[in-house]
């Protein structure tokens, strides 16, 4: 009889053990969205400019106007533009903008200057209005002491190529 007793409690344990347990499903998902992307559209081009016996530089603002200080002299001709870039990306999002944390090295094949101190419109974030943005980038253009007289860009021996400019979704 102890045994059979036994026997019914082991089988109702089991039982009440089987009977509290439950189990569910679930699924999953995931939105991929759309990569941001940046294109150049306009090169950034300083214009016309005269250097003498005396250092100087030449800020490039992002509405295209220009200042100098030092011996440097605005001249007529040329076209100040500072670059512009197309970001495209998700309506509405925002995006952060890293300018390069140094020096652009421009060359005429023998001689060089530096281009620094970089400036965004937007300036650090922007935002992509029906997922587009215009990003236009303006910097100082340091010129030397009698700095001979050419056509200086980036891709000309001696120069340090091309500018980065990189966007993130914020």
């Amino acid at each position: 009889m102890k045994k059979l007793f036994a026997l019914g409690i082991s089988i109702f344990l089991f039982t009440a053990v089987a009977f509290s347990q439950s189990s569910a499903t679930a699924s999953a998902a995931a939105t991929i969205l759309t990569p941001i992307s940046i294109s150049n559209t306009i090169d950034m081009d300083f214009g016309n400019l005269a250097s003498s016996g005396t250092v100087g530089t030449c800020v490039l603002a992002t509405d295209n106007s220009r200042s100098t200080t030092g011996g440097v002299t605005e001249m007529a001709g040329g076209t100040p533009t500072a670059a512009s870039f197309t970001v495209t990306g998700v309506a509405a999002a925002t995006y952060t903008i890293t300018l390069p944390a140094g020096a652009t090295t421009v060359s005429d094949g023998t001689n060089t200057m530096t281009i620094d101190t970089w400036a965004s419109n937007p300036g650090g974030t922007g935002t992509l209005t029906g997922g587009t943005s215009t990003l236009l980038v303006g910097a100082t253009l340091n010129v030397g002491v009698n700095q001979p007289g050419g056509v200086y860009n980036t891709s000309n021996v001696g120069g340090s190529g091309e500018f980065t400019v990189t966007v993130n979704y914020q």
